[in-house]
């Protein structure tokens, strides 16, 4: 058999578990160069994260050959890494369609195999949903094994030491592989990494493992590894007496090579026979086996379409809103030394990598740990400094409670940058940020506002900075805008102050952010049918410009807003309140997203399905028009 035939005959012979335990070890380095290749080909065609499952290629082979999923339970940490493992698991034929409409979701999905016993999107959430799941095998008496594989980012979480905390006083069953590859999107930060570089770099503890790697690979067996074990055990405490993992009640193994399967699968068939919680620590590299990964872990970590040749992508024709942020808020700090930056994990997908090069000394990136850069800027502005916190909008939700309790209690000047706010597209409902209107409008001190272009991005921005009256946020959608061009000097912008972009009476079209191009489509649209409409550019969410709705609500017929959120507690019903509390009685209708999850795939493609379109406006609107119309001439007369 010609090398070329074996490389197909292996990963095509792939349908499940099973078939992965049947390849020959000699085999397995061309299976991970198979699956790197496919991996390589398919990403390309759909976008999505190359670069994480790159680097976990050998260890989901490993998992997968030492493990019987679904009886023994995987759990991968964020999930984004767990590609291959759907390769491997029946789904390697629907790897053309991930994150396509209809197809394979991004991240594990309960609902799409019996192999993702656990969903996850967000990082940190598998060590305290494994350690459940292993309670409920003690529970039940059952016998199979409960395996987590966290990122080393995952552990910069708060919520994974919460869960460590309970391990040993939980279970005597639990498997963590911590995959060390010194990323999360940017480039690991804080105590935690320069603890596990310690560990990595120690000379007399990494010729220990590599020793001992040897040594069980040569001879095998029990008596050998229990014999690893006991030196291990014995240099570890001379060299690094304080390992925090045996401290909070884990057996510790490792540093090992990440991308040895075969010593990767005889370390798993160990740790399979251990009665106490271990933990076991391996190296990989992100992106392994292309080349321009390695050389741009934090582009290649999620990404849209690219030449698989070289792993360009086509430049965008305009500078996304994430970019606009970190290049003017980088200009505003120029003259304002009060002015610092945070983010947690995502210096390049937030755009403030930019910032960090002109202000490093203003610049913290704390890690994934939202909830502690909600109280980190907070001391900042108890100092004097305005903070501009900068977090997706689907992560600021892990940050609630401080955003209540310490930021808008005390009334701190905080600034929350809330990115990829709206729907989020490929990446599915753990990302889609359409929440965040709900979970903050309703809170008091709060200013809050959305940008209908770049321009009145730049100029909210400005106004943020120079607003010291409290806590002010703004949400923004992924990607780049309409492309209009900040002015050279921004302008303040007055609060809660909207936008008339047309006048009009039979119909009000408020839009808001991103909507206003539908708002403005809606008015086109009922101009060919005589229908007159004002449009207005809502601007700010939290205070609603009362004057100007009200002012046109009275002479409508009907109200339509526009909002990329749910329905449920938006923009269309904080309107609906603020026209109740006037008692004006106008009628109306709102455009935005149901009451559920929505699923991944194109931005136009979903709106188009559920309704999120100029069509579905003025059906709705002209609805309420055969009505509306008799009554409200009616009523004068009567």
């Amino acid at each position: 058999m010609t090398a070329k035939k074996l490389k197909t005959s292996l990963l095509a012979g792939i349908d499940g578990p099973a078939d992965v335990r049947a390849i020959p070890e000699q085999d397995l380095p061309l299976l991970a160069q198979e699956i790197r290749e496919e991996l390589i080909r398919a990403v390309s065609q759909t976008g999505g994260h190359l670069g994480p499952n790159l680097g976990v290629v050998e260890l989901t082979v490993a998992l997968h050959r030492a493990f019987d999923s679904p009886q023994d339970k995987l759990l991968f940490d964020v999930s984004h890494q767990g590609y291959v493992h759907k390769m491997l698991t029946g789904r390697r034929k629907g790897l053309d369609t991930i994150r396509q409409p209809g197809g394979l979701n991004g991240f594990l999905l309960r609902t799409e195999s019996e192999h993702d016993c656990y969903g996850a999107g967000h990082a940190g959430t598998t060590l305290s949903a494994g350690l459940g799941m292993a309670a409920a095998r003690d529970l039940r008496g059952s016998g199979e094994h409960v395996v987590v594989v966290a990122g080393d980012a995952a552990f910069t979480c708060g919520v994974s030491f919460e869960a460590m905390n309970n391990v040993a006083e939980t279970t005597k069953r639990f498997i963590v592989v911590l995959n060390d590859n010194k990323w999360s999107i940017s480039k690991n930060v804080g105590a935690v990494a320069r603890y596990l570089s310690k560990i990595t770099t120690q000379p007399a503890y990494a010729h220990l493992h590599e020793q001992a790697a040897k040594f069980i690979k040569a001879i095998g067996g029990q008596v050998a590894l229990d014999l690893a074990h006991k030196v291990e055990t014995g240099m570890k405490h001379m060299l690094l007496p304080s390992v925090i993992f045996e401290d909070l009640g884990f057996r510790y193994y490792g540093p090992i090579d990440g991308h040895d399967t075969a010593l990767l699968e005889r370390t798993f068939e160990f740790l399979k026979t251990q009665n106490e919680p271990v933990l076991l620590h391996i190296l990989t590299t992100k992106g392994k086996g292309y080349s321009p990964a390695l050389l741009q872990p934090d582009k290649f970590h999620g990404l849209g379409k690219f030449q698989p040749e070289t792993g360009e992508t086509e430049p965008a024709a305009t500078p996304t809103y994430s970019q606009l942020l970190g290049t003017k808020l980088a200009d505003f700090a120029d003259h304002n030394n009060r002015i610092v930056a945070i983010t947690a994990a995502m210096a390049g997908g937030t755009g403030l990598g930019l910032f960090e090069k002109r202000h490093p000394g203003r610049y913290h990136d704390v890690g994934i740990a939202e909830e502690h850069a909600a109280l980190f800027a907070c001391g900042l502005a108890t100092q004097g400094y305005k903070p501009f916190l900068t977090i997706y909008s689907t992560f600021m939700q892990r940050a609630y409670d401080m955003i209540i309790h310490d930021i808008a209690l005390q009334n701190l000047n905080v600034a929350l940058c809330m990115d990829r706010a709206g729907l989020s597209g490929d990446d599915g409902p753990t990302h889609h940020g359409l929440f965040d209107i709900g979970y903050l409008r309703h809170i008091p001190n709060f200013v809050f506002m959305q940008p209908k272009d770049e321009e009145e991005f730049v100029d909210m921005l400005w106004t943020m900075a120079h607003y010291h009256a409290g806590p002010i946020a703004i949400r923004y959608p992924r990607g780049a805008g309409t492309g209009a061009q900040p002015k050279e000097h921004p302008q303040l912008l007055e609060i809660g102050q909207s936008e008339v972009l047309r006048h009009g009476r039979r119909v009000l079209l408020l839009g808001l952010g991103n909507m206003v191009p539908l708002a403005e489509e809606t008015a086109d649209l009922l101009a060919a049918q005589g229908i007159d409409a004002a449009v207005i550019n809502a601007r700010w969410i939290k205070p609603l410009d009362r004057q100007t709705l009200e002012f046109f609500a009275r002479a409508a017929e009907v109200v339509c807003t526009f909002e990329d959120h749910v329905l449920h507690n938006g923009y269309g019903a904080a309107v609906i309140e603020a026209l109740a509390e006037a008692r004006i009685t106008t009628p109306v209708v709102r455009i935005g997203w149901p009451d559920q999850f929505i699923d991944h795939g194109k931005v136009e493609a979903l709106r188009a399905q559920h309704g999120v379109t100029a069509a579905a406006a003025v059906k709705k609107i002209l609805a309420e028009l055969k009505e509306a119309p008799a009554v409200a001439k009616a009523t004068p007369a009567a």
